[in-house]
């Protein structure tokens, strides 16, 4: 059995390495034009230049290189707090 560092240097990069990094660099440029898009947009942009992908795909390439939308989402509002049953 080769060691892995050996077996890297006769195929270094693979077909679905190549395929995420056309992936990212698309998400990026679409990202780079309008930083105010989340990723369901750039879905939308990247599909429109050639790189079609599932919007999970997309998600999970803007979370793992930090690309976030502009413009953050509110959080949710909190109610008021419930007394419990035997406190009255």
């Amino acid at each position: 059995m080769r060691k892995p560092h050996y077996r890297w240097l006769a195929a270094p990069t693979t077909t679905s390495g190549l395929t995420q990094a056309h992936r990212a660099n698309a998400l990026f440029d679409a990202h780079r034009d309008d930083p105010e898009f989340g990723y369901r947009l750039l879905v939308d942009e990247a599909g429109a230049s050639g790189h079609p992908m599932a919007i999970r795909t997309a998600w999970a390439i803007c979370s793992t290189n930090g690309w976030w939308s502009a413009f953050r989402q509110a959080p949710p509002r909190q109610g008021r707090a419930c007394r419990a049953a035997g406190a009255r």
